[in-house]
């Protein structure tokens, strides 16, 4: 995460832009999904921009994936880590020191892409599952409409004879 800098909000204002409870916020900060936020005289608490970033990451994070908090914090964890190493890349180290930081940067990001891998192939799991199950239950339908439509053909009267 970036150094704390520019306009600060409080814990109000950025609950209502982020669309969470102000508990919420506390929540995010006591599980560590949040640094712990400057603070006020009085101890109001005081957030960056960085932190609503942060925020509606985790929102969306839960939203589309349905990440635990824990799986969450360990994403989050990780865009710090990486932050962190393309803030010491710089053209001056020796050759040896870039590749430790890019390998370093390669792991971190590994781990991010199996912990997605992983919510994928369970989502597509229970896809396919579903999938067989709505090819099941329009089996059932067309037999169904199908003894239905007999028996109906079978209720009407037999036609008149012709003589």
């Amino acid at each position: 995460m970036a150094e704390r800098e520019g306009a600060y909000l409080q814990i109000g204002e950025v609950a209502e832009r982020t669309g969470v409870t102000q508990r919420t916020l506390r929540f995010y900060e006591e599980k560590g999904l949040l640094k712990p936020p400057t603070r006020m005289e009085g101890g109001f608490r005081l957030y960056s921009e960085d932190d609503v970033r942060r925020v509606e990451q985790i929102k969306r994070l839960q939203r589309l994936l349905g990440l635990s908090l824990a799986e969450i914090k360990e994403l989050v964890e990780a865009e710090e880590i990486k932050s962190q190493i393309r803030a010491e890349y710089s053209c001056e180290a020796d050759a040896e020191q870039k590749r430790r930081q890019l390998l370093a940067v390669i792991a971190v990001t590994e781990k991010q892409f199996a912990i997605i891998n992983q919510k994928v192939e369970q989502l597509q799991k229970m896809r396919d599952e579903l999938e067989a199950k709505l090819t099941t239950y329009r089996t059932w339908l067309s037999g169904l409409e199908a003894r239905i439509a007999g028996d109906a053909a079978r209720a009407e009267p037999p036609p008149a004879p012709q003589p």
